[in-house]
């Protein structure tokens, strides 16, 4: 099963209209929204292209094949122009090779504060808007950086999740960063 990870949409059309090409062309199974999708939130400026609802129409083209959290800046009012669920904090995704994804945004658990895992289970979160795949003790962390405000120099970007290797691409096509679980 091949899974793709966006994170960070922040009320960007554009964004949102490329990385929904990338998800189509990627032939993955589930999109996996990692929160912040509509809103831009008070520290970050108003994106070119902010458009909420219409991101929000764009998703809801997806609604059967999304798995959404919520991020800090999501809200109650956020949901109200959702058709699938993404109020929860967090989410766990049962892998068929018998790994398990904890899902959530990383402003309440991330790498430096981890929910119960069991070695080997992977944390998947946004958030920081940096790429990251690595092993985390006897963990992994994986954060799909941003498609709208990446951060560090880094390029907008997704996740794939395909065979047990986790990797952050840019829309262009550069795998930023890799590692097998």
């Amino acid at each position: 099963m091949k899974l793709f990870f966006a994170s960070d949409l922040h009320g960007c059309e554009a964004a949102t209209k490329r990385m929904l090409e990338a998800y189509k062309a990627s032939g993955s199974k589930h999109l996996i929204l990692l929160g912040d999708s509509l809103n831009h939130g008070p520290r970050n400026p108003v994106p070119q292209y902010y458009n909420p609802p219409a991101v929000a129409e764009l998703l809801n083209e997806y609604q059967d094949s999304i798995i959404a959290v919520r991020g800090n800046c999501d809200s109650e009012v956020d949901q109200m122009l959702l058709q699938f669920p993404m109020m929860s904090d967090y989410a766990w995704l049962l892998l068929e090779s018998g790994k398990r994804l904890f899902l959530t945004h990383g402003h309440l658990y991330n790498g430096n504060k981890l929910p119960p895992l069991r070695d080997g289970d992977v944390i998947v979160h946004g958030h920081t808007h940096i790429p990251l795949a690595q092993s985390l003790g006897s963990h992994f962390i994986f954060n799909p950086g941003s498609t709208t405000f990446p951060r560090e120099g880094y390029k907008p970007s997704y996740g794939l999740l395909e065979n047990d290797v986790i990797r952050v691409v840019s829309f262009d096509g550069e795998t930023i960063v890799q590692s097998s679980i």
